[in-house]
């Protein structure tokens, strides 16, 4: 068993917002990934795919997902599975963004509508 101390937590940015890493491959030894992300108000990542499944448990403010060919809107308490295979893309609400933890994977890989895979995300890694 590994104990992660809040300290040893990963902190990425993008334009989009903060990624928190609890536990990954690097951090702790996991097989899986559990992150936290923080999205700024009214931005979006890029549509991308994944070749995993991932699980994202919204906490606080809103988003739009778009995924496959379904968009829904999410608030606090509300729980989006994303199979793989699925192109997705998630958008933070206006006034407040979002917060959420995701769970996926180690080593889930990024793929892009053309198809080029983009890689591991370092909060993934």
């Amino acid at each position: 068993m590994s104990v992660i101390r809040h300290a040893q937590s990963r902190r990425s940015e993008t334009p989009a917002g903060v990624m928190t890493t609890f536990a990954s491959p690097t951090l702790g030894g996991a097989t899986r990934a559990l992150w936290r992300v923080e999205a700024t108000p009214a931005t979006s990542g890029p549509l991308h795919d994944f070749d995993a499944e991932q699980v994202w448990t919204f906490l606080g403010g809103t988003a739009t997902i778009e995924l496959g060919d379904e968009t829904f809107t999410v608030a606090p308490g509300d729980t989006v599975v994303m199979p793989p295979s699925t192109p997705r893309r998630v958008t933070a609400g206006a006034d407040k963004g979002f917060t959420a933890v995701v769970t996926a994977p180690a080593g889930a890989r990024a793929i892009l509508p053309d198809g080029t895979v983009h890689g591991v995300p370092p909060w993934i890694a």
